[in-house]
């Protein structure tokens, strides 16, 4: 994998500097046009779109998780001391695990047998 060298030219625009040291013009990959048109309520728009679409992903990994490791939502909500409401309100993408909950979720995620473990040691 070559690496790709990039500076700023003397105008201003940025160029790709070839192995030889030639350069050439960056093709833009922004249409301009249509920044230049987006409105902050088309922003404000597409950031509520991007969070629903993140709680949406983040409750199909809560659900992909509690699979793992065969429980039903109580059963899973009991042992890693989860209120049920929280647990069901992140698999259907109404809110997303934060902070401690979600480093505890990747742990049963990519761990599973030592976190059931764990939990089962208290």
């Amino acid at each position: 994998m070559s690496m790709v060298r990039v500076r700023l030219a003397e105008d201003g625009s940025m160029v790709h500097v070839l192995p030889d040291g030639r350069t050439e013009p960056v093709t833009p990959r922004v249409d301009r046009a249509k920044l230049e048109a987006t409105t902050e309520a088309d922003i404000a728009r597409q950031e509520a779109e991007d969070e629903v679409a993140s709680a949406i992903r983040a409750g199909q990994y809560v659900r992909s998780v509690r699979r793992k490791v065969g429980l039903s939502q109580v059963m899973f909500a009991r042992k890693f001391q989860i209120p049920v409401d929280t647990l069901r309100n992140w698999e259907q993408g109404k809110r997303a695990p934060q902070g401690p909950a979600r480093a505890l979720l990747r742990i049963i995620d990519r761990m599973p047998e030592a976190a059931m473990e764990a939990i089962e040691k208290e």
